[in-house]
């Protein structure tokens, strides 16, 4: 489980009763969808005929657009994890890492799931001994991408939620 029994306000949008401005829940959505791409070549290496988790990466940023409502994106993103289950390794955690960032339409707080889902993918594909650097590589990787808007949200929620997330957010 990657989310906490409790919802952080500040991933519950302002209509909802949270902290979350629609822009910034977009911005979440965007970095989410680039950290499940990031990876996405290990899907699609394994299942190249397989378009769900593709699709879902696209059905998230087309929501960030406001060209598609929340729902078709949450349905995108169950489509990617979906593809995933007969799968393992970094495979699996490729079309999850998709399957998260579409649902961040959804609940904001995927964010982290993609992440994760992100970086173990990549540990799973390392060389047998590289699995962990690979790992920090990556981690980095994704800080760097972060917009200065969410940047302080995501490293906190990261700090938060670490052991929920296989401890894959290094310092």
């Amino acid at each position: 489980m990657i989310l906490p029994r409790t919802r952080d306000p500040r991933f519950v949008t302002i209509r909802r009763g949270g902290s979350l401005t629609d822009v910034d829940h977009h911005f979440l959505a965007i970095w989410a969808a680039l950290c499940a791409e990031h990876v996405l070549e290990h899907f699609e290496s394994a299942r190249p005929e397989d378009l769900r988790p593709r699709e879902a990466i696209e059905t998230v940023r087309a929501w960030t657009r406001g060209e598609v409502r929340m729902t078709r994106a949450r349905a995108a993103g169950g489509h990617a994890m979906a593809a995933a289950r007969d799968l393992r390794g970094a495979a699996r955690h490729a079309a999850y890492a998709a399957g998260q960032a579409a649902v961040v339409a959804h609940v904001a707080a995927h964010e982290l799931g993609a992440a994760a889902y992100a970086i173990r993918a990549v540990q799973a594909a390392a060389p047998i001994g590289a699995g962990e650097a690979a790992g920090r590589r990556e981690c980095h990787w994704q800080r760097d991408q972060l917009p200065a808007a969410i940047r302080e949200l995501v490293l906190e929620d990261e700090r938060q939620r670490n052991d929920l997330c296989w401890s894959v957010f290094h310092p």
